[in-house]
């Protein structure tokens, strides 16, 4: 038996067996992407509706902005956000460089504009008569944005779907904020690159397989909802 079947038997028997190592990987990659998506969707799903629903002074330039950031690299964002926290940077006394919190928040500075631009797109995508509408039928605003977030939930639930689908497979902020450390920022794309470079392609090859299993559920979610929006 060649050596690339060989392997795939050990990572499965790794996978089937519950790895202790194997499992506690995944579980901070799904800790720390869980979290930085519902930091982020907290702050954007409103905004997002509040930025689709009013018009002002830079609108568009805005827009524009944001459509660049979604495609920022996140060798970028991790090299600003190390200069920040580092030990020279100007929030380097807090000691967060290194640790999950600055994973997080690289993480949520990542996909905040995926988040944002999704809901103001799936917003423009509703029916403009549906504010006018509950006007007329007596609404106050706070019922009329209620109405909206109702109508356009589906999009928003995509938007976080497809968040969390670009965090979890991040590798860029989760190696140079968290330091790949055993046991604490280890994540199964930092563990990946690791593993491999150490020879251990059996519990890489298993971390891959895992991350192309957690990659499909999103995919078939974010299918769901978007059939859910049609």
């Amino acid at each position: 038996m060649d050596y690339f079947s060989q392997a795939f038997i050990s990572a499965f028997k790794l996978i089937l067996t519950l790895d202790k190592e194997l499992y506690f990987v995944v579980w901070t990659s799904l800790k720390i992407s869980l979290a930085s998506v519902s930091l982020t969707s907290i702050l954007c799903l409103p905004l997002g509706i509040l930025f689709s629903l009013n018009r002002f002074p830079g609108k568009k330039s805005l827009q524009n902005i944001l459509n660049t950031l979604m495609a920022l690299p996140t060798v970028v964002v991790g090299l600003l956000l190390f200069g920040i926290l580092g030990r020279q940077g100007p929030l380097g006394e807090l000691g967060l460089l290194y640790t999950q919190i600055a994973m997080i928040i690289g993480q949520c500075l990542l996909i905040f504009p995926i988040v944002l631009n999704l809901v103001i797109a799936g917003a423009n995508t509703a029916d403009p008569r549906i504010a006018s509408t509950s006007i007329v039928m007596g609404a106050n605003n706070f019922q009329k944005n209620i109405i909206f977030i109702k109508e356009v939930r589906f999009a928003m639930m995509a938007a976080i779907v497809a968040a969390f689908g670009r965090a979890i497979g991040e590798v860029g902020v989760a190696m140079m904020l968290g330091g790949n450390i055993e046991g604490y920022t280890r994540t199964m794309t930092t563990a990946i690159a690791l593993e491999t470079s150490k020879g251990e392609f059996e519990f890489a090859l298993a971390l891959g397989i895992l991350l192309l299993l957690v990659a499909y559920i999103v995919n078939v979610l974010l299918e769901r909802f978007n059939r859910l929006n049609v």
